[in-house]
């Protein structure tokens, strides 16, 4: 057996332009099989462009974006890809086990399997409810359940945290975690960092339709820790003392306090009395996840603006959405 690493999931140099404008250029990144990726930036980065190639909705002007991988473990083979897109192709006043049937039969799905995804979303109890008395909570599982009609391996979810409650979120996660345990693959791309974190295995962060970080959570988390702020009689004294200890991540801010990374408070105090140097306050200063992701994403300021996907035709602004295909055979 070969000893290369396998990928549920390959984009290479993928560029998309409508006309004169990018919406993505030579973006490249891999999901490797069995894992979460997150792929992450701010409204208008590229990042439903890139979901929309994946699913074979828009045509790349250039570049591949080929998936591979078996499916979920002790499953039967099914559809490659299972898609979730905003908006979500809910009509408000269909039941869900309707809508379900629907899809079920555009895709070539028996019927039985209908109540298998009702019960693995945990919506049996409401297969009979209108789609619009429905929580949003609810009506996430029931696209997610759509997207698993066909028994996807790879699940390519847009947006899947928007609006839910913490409860949700972590009912979401801990199926997206069941789903791999049994060798699948999912990406799902968020304009939140601190949404997806908790649950991603890797991250891919997009800007201005490039990609300027692909790696761990880990990694990306060593390059902004988080710190304590010291006020002290002398910062260079201590900063010195610190870097002595091995604690060589110290910088003076332009109010004379001192942050420190990696060192814990007795260490600091330890310091700074080895140095005689009086410490006025300890205050820490954690960096939440999406102050990481704007330090990452800051917009050129005469950057056009990006395109957001194909536009909508006239006249038609106020009608029920179009449902979006969710499973795609590739």
């Amino acid at each position: 057996m070969s000893g290369a690493r396998q990928f549920a999931l390959a984009v290479r140099a993928l560029t998309k332009r409508y006309d004169v404008t990018t919406a993505v250029e030579n973006v490249s990144f891999t999901v490797a099989l069995g894992t979460t990726a997150a792929l992450v930036g701010a409204p208008g980065s590229g990042k439903t462009t890139v979901l929309r190639v994946l699913l074979g909705l828009t045509s790349p002007t250039s570049g591949t974006a080929s998936v591979a991988g078996p499916t979920a473990a002790g499953s039967a083979p099914g559809h490659a890809v299972g898609g979730v897109l905003a908006p979500r192709g809910l009509h408000p006043a269909r039941a869900a086990r309707d809508h379900l049937r629907v899809y079920a039969a555009a895709a070539g799905v028996a019927n039985k399997r209908v109540a298998e995804v009702l019960e693995i979303v945990d919506l049996r109890a409401a297969a009979a409810a209108k789609i619009g008395t429905m929580s949003l909570g609810q009506q996430t599982r029931l696209a997610l359940a759509t997207a698993l009609l066909g028994d996807p391996a790879l699940l390519v979810l847009d947006e899947p945290m928007n609006g839910l409650d913490t409860a949700e979120s972590a009912w979401l996660r801990d199926f997206l975690r069941e789903h791999t345990r049994r060798g699948g693959s999912a990406l799902l791309s968020s304009a939140s960092l601190a949404a997806v974190l908790p649950g991603a295995d890797s991250l891919i962060v997009l800007n201005e339709g490039a990609v300027i970080y692909e790696g761990s959570p880990a990694r990306l988390r060593r390059g902004h820790p988080d710190r304590l702020v010291v006020a002290a009689s002398s910062p260079i004294a201590l900063a010195t003392m610190l870097a002595a200890q091995g604690f060589t991540d110290a910088v003076i801010r332009t109010d004379g306090r001192l942050a420190v990374a990696e060192a814990t408070e007795p260490q600091i105090r330890a310091a700074a009395a080895a140095a005689h140097v009086r410490l006025d306050s300890i205050i820490p200063d954690q960096i939440h996840p999406d102050r990481v992701l704007a330090s990452l994403t800051k917009p050129t300021a005469a950057a056009a603006p990006r395109y957001p996907g194909p536009p909508t035709p006239v006249g038609v602004a106020n009608q029920q959405p179009s449902p979006m295909p969710y499973g795609i055979p590739r």
